[in-house]
């Protein structure tokens, strides 16, 4: 269960790292696509699980947590300052929910992918999560490994099993 993997991982010694951007990337060096790291956005109004998912993902040499979000009108303007390739969005949250920020990223950012991760995980919501223009839906139940295949597979960067 990804909540449980959340607090293990929590109480590890990993700690988030900070990343700095390649300095030359920023200088305009052409680069693959495929070996740069894949720019995520977290969004969850649980700041803990936010903090949960950025300590899982900093042991992912190919994620770049560029950003995080408690709800979705602050992850539209983020979205629009920070161009991540992935948005991890909560469908339920205080103010914006992450249907309509989706839908609105559907609109606003439609090359940003959205992985819409969620406690609740039926077929309604996962109908509605995919109508509103999400690449894909990954229930908080289904756990980190599943969570970062989904992540690479809709930013085109799947692993060779």
């Amino acid at each position: 269960m990804l909540l449980q993997e959340i607090r293990v991982t929590r109480s590890s010694p990993l700690q988030p790292s900070a990343r700095v951007t390649n300095p030359a990337r920023i200088a305009g060096t052409v680069e693959s696509v495929m070996d740069s790291p894949i720019r995520l956005l977290l969004v969850d109004d649980e700041a803990r699980v936010r903090q949960g998912l950025r300590m899982c993902m900093a042991g992912e040499p190919d994620f770049d947590v560029i950003g995080e979000a408690g709800e979705g009108l602050a992850a539209i303007s983020m979205v629009s300052a920070l161009h991540p390739e992935v948005v991890v969005l909560d469908v339920h949250m205080r103010g914006m929910d992450g249907i309509q920020a989706t839908r609105e990223l559907a609109v606003s950012a439609p090359s940003t992918r959205v992985v819409i991760l969620s406690l609740q995980d039926d077929s309604v919501t996962r109908s509605e999560a995919l109508a509103s223009g999400a690449s894909a839906f990954v229930g908080k139940q289904e756990g980190i490994p599943r969570l970062f295949e989904v992540i690479r597979s809709v930013a085109g960067r799947a692993r060779a099993s």
